[in-house]
Order: structure tokens, then C-alpha cells, then sequence
């Protein structure tokens, strides 16, 4: 088993929890969604030896996270309505924590991700309609 990441996508924010392979939480961290944020989260997940990475957003705010992390990790894009969190406070954290212990027990199936050729075309198609 490999340590995996789950990280909360919101518009101005990326929450990520990173888990080692006895389920420990290494880090806890806040990232911001410019780019050079993104690649700091990157170079983090890199520095970690994270394997595996699981992602939650309700919106396009996936995207630039997605074209950041796929040629170093193994993605996931789970769905938000499909991730039931435990009753309670919901917080960032606490989603972000969920996610990745969801996604080492194996519990995470991944939405549906179009190749990135069709994920343009779909972005041109939303400018035109």
C-alpha cells in the first residue's frame, strides 16, 4: 500500500490531507489555486512519496488542479453527492481527511474523466452556447 493524498478543491482554496501506509496523517495543509500554488502542492506530494491522489469538487475548480497532478500521480475525481461525510462539523479538513482514508480502504470509485483532447472541445462548446 502506498500513502495517498485527498485533497478538497474549492474556487480559492485546495485542503489536503496526506496519509502514509499504516493510515497516519502525515500533513495537513492549505494550498491556494494559482498556479504557482498548484505546483508547490506538487512539489509536496512529490517530496512525500505520494502515490495516489483523490480529489473532491463540485465545479470546474477540478480542472487546473487535474492538468497540475496527471503526469505525476495516479488521480481519482470522486464525486461529491457519491461521498457521504460522517455526521458532524463539516469542515475542509475533515474532508479532506475523509477522502483519503475513503481512498485507502478502496472505497472511492472515480467519476468520469474525458480525455483532455474532448475536455477542450467541451470548454470551447460552454464559449460558444
Amino acid at each position: 500500500m502506498d500513502k495517498v493524498c485527498g485533497l478538497d478543491v474549492h474556487k480559492d482554496s485546495v485542503f489536503a490531507c496526506i496519509r502514509d501506509e499504516e493510515e497516519e496523517i502525515i500533513l495537513e495543509k492549505r494550498f491556494g489555486t494559482l498556479t504557482p500554488d498548484l505546483d508547490n502542492l506538487r512539489e509536496v506530494l512529490v517530496e512525500h512519496c505520494v502515490g495516489r491522489v483523490v480529489m473532491e469538487s463540485t465545479s470546474i475548480y477540478w480542472m487546473p488542479v487535474w492538468r497540475v497532478l496527471e503526469a505525476d500521480f495516479d488521480l481519482t475525481l470522486a464525486n461529491p453527492y457519491l461521498v457521504k461525510q460522517l455526521p458532524g462539523d463539516k469542515t475542509d479538513k475533515k474532508d479532506a481527511k475523509w477522502l483519503s482514508k475513503c481512498m485507502q480502504k478502496g472505497l472511492i470509485g472515480g467519476s468520469y474523466v474525458p480525455a483532455e483532447d474532448l475536455q477542450q472541445l467541451r470548454q470551447y462548446s460552454r464559449r460558444y452556447a
